[in-house]
């Protein structure tokens, strides 16, 4: 498969924050094919929700049926559902689909508008059961009356119990079976006010990465990563909970994105650059300058003296010690991984040509180091 075809079931946000529109960029960007089966139609920015109106269950069903009857569907993301018709209308209509699909319970906006009645949320149940994942955040539990693992245990299900609404500098987002947690993953929080549709966008990543055959866990944590450099690269649009940024969250990780190019003379080197229209985001003159292009991918100079080998090819990875298990496997030497001061951990090989190769993790420092210029 080569691209993953993501059926989205959920509200339509005027303000292109969360909801319909929130879902389509995120599967845009993460290379799935975005259909949708739009459940209402709200007026709503980034201070609140002003008017909802639910679109006939019929008229859901029928945009259902017309995607999995052509297209065909390899995950399905359900949000905002409108009212207990419509849940009970859409569980009839997936029942029989044999793909992973991704409830996120929406109940409430970011604003704190109402979103789901008592006898919506009460319909919910069937959702749940049909899940491969639900995704609530803290008082979305609350409201469900019970905790992640009462709630897991009764669904028969996985749950994402989110954490962004606890206290604290540190948060985390737990996932749990039936059984039992599965894992937990802990984050600094993000000092932002735009925070409008990272639930929608959460739910519409792990989709994609399930119908890309990941495993849970694994389809998770790598949402979360993306839900974090969409929240660092806001643009700061609306006077409230403002929407992030899905489409500043370049396809460059997983693979070569960076080269260091040796210099003799600073700054004639750093204009010639500039002149191709990469952007400056590290100015260490006279020894080092990092650039960027539009599409996220980076070009760096570097004194000579201090690249005895050249040029260096930067090569990103998921999973660095992997990476470095296969490299050895066909005889090459690698150094052993090391963590640096500015976020990455990074290890070093040369190619059988002789040519210099970093290979990294950078983690959110990839896009927002603490050293990029403002």
């Amino acid at each position: 498969m080569t691209t993953p075809r993501i059926l989205i079931i959920a509200g339509s946000d005027s303000g292109g924050g969360a909801g319909i529109q929130a879902d389509i960029k995120t599967v845009t960007m993460l290379g799935g094919h975005a259909m949708t089966a739009i459940t209402a139609v709200t007026a709503q920015n980034t201070l609140g929700v002003q008017a909802v109106m639910p679109v006939p269950a019929e008229m859901v069903a029928a945009q259902i049926a017309a995607c999995v009857s052509d297209i065909g569907v390899d995950a399905v993301k359900i949000g905002m559902i409108g009212s207990a018709e419509i849940a009970h209308v859409v569980a009839d209509a997936i029942a029989g689909l044999r793909v992973p699909v991704v409830f996120d319970p929406v109940m409430v906006a970011t604003s704190g508008a109402l979103l789901a009645d008592d006898t919506t949320v009460a319909a919910f149940a069937r959702l749940m059961r049909l899940a491969s994942v639900v995704t609530p955040n803290l008082p979305e539990l609350a409201t469900l009356g019970r905790d992640a693992e009462a709630l897991a245990a009764n669904i028969g299900t996985a749950v994402l119990a989110k954490g962004g609404h606890g206290d604290g500098d540190m948060l985390t987002d737990r996932l749990v079976g039936p059984d039992g947690e599965i894992a937990r993953w802990k984050s600094p929080r993000i000092d932002t006010r735009h925070t409008h549709g990272t639930g929608c966008t959460l739910a519409s990543a792990i989709a994609v990465g399930l119908a890309r055959g990941a495993t849970l866990p694994r389809a998770v944590e790598r949402a979360r990563a993306f839900v974090r450099l969409a929240m660092l690269g806001a643009a700061g649009l609306g006077g409230g909970h403002g929407p992030m940024a899905q489409q500043s969250v370049r396809l460059d990780r997983d693979g070569p994105n960076q080269i260091t190019l040796p210099l003799t003379d600073f700054a004639s080197s750093a204009a010639f650059y500039e002149a191709l229209g990469l952007t400056r985001i590290v100015d260490a003159a006279p020894r080092y300058a990092r650039f960027e292009s539009a599409n996220g991918v980076t070009v760096s100079i570097e004194a000579a003296e201090e690249m005895p080998n050249g040029p260096m090819l930067y090569v990103e990875c998921d999973d660095l010690d992997a990476a470095l298990a296969a490299l050895r496997a066909t005889g090459a030497l690698v150094s052993d991984p090391q963590d640096q001061s500015w976020g990455w951990r990074e290890a070093r090989t040369l190619d059988p040509a002789g040519n210099a190769i970093c290979l990294y993790r950078a983690g959110e420092a990839r896009r927002f180091p603490a050293w990029r210029i403002p």
